[in-house]
């Protein structure tokens, strides 16, 4: 039994007793989290579910086992014959996680409330309705004759 769920913006396979590697959590050692963005899901008799987007209902258990750094990356940059170069370093911070548990969430019973009596709304005011424009006359000029070359008037 696996599943495909979203964290932190990325997309991870997930099994039961797994330890994983993820983006950042902002959530302490040791604390309960759950994940609702589930987008693909198999059981063991090999019943699939795809969601469409995700599946309604499901959500992935798991535990936050410690945060860390990862190795550091150097970026490098450099314009040839312009004397630039810059040399800097960059650590990924990372949540390593246990999933606890992936499973069907059962749907709680919404209670409706009460029907409150509806107030009635102030008639709303017609605005004046501004005069019409009238559209603009547009007259054409006359074209002016100039008089042909080589002849006299």
């Amino acid at each position: 039994m696996y599943a495909i769920v979203e964290i932190a913006g990325k997309q991870f396979r997930v099994e039961k007793d797994q330890k994983i590697k993820v983006p950042h959590l902002q959530t302490d050692a040791g604390k309960k989290v759950e994940f609702d963005r589930v987008l693909y899901y198999t059981d063991d008799k090999g019943k699939v579910e795809i969601g469409k987007p995700t599946l309604k209902n499901m959500k992935v258990k798991a535990t936050v086992v410690e945060h860390g750094r990862d190795k550091k990356i150097i970026v490098f940059k450099k314009k040839r014959r312009k004397g630039y170069q810059v040399k800097n370093g960059h650590r990924q911070g990372f949540s390593v996680i246990q999933i606890d548990g992936i499973g069907v969430v059962k749907a709680a019973k919404k209670t409706e409330p009460k029907a409150k009596p509806e107030k009635k709304a102030a008639p709303k005011k017609a605005k004046a309705a501004a005069p019409a424009k009238s559209p603009k006359k547009t007259t054409a000029k006359p074209k002016k004759e100039q008089p042909a070359e080589g002849k006299e008037a």
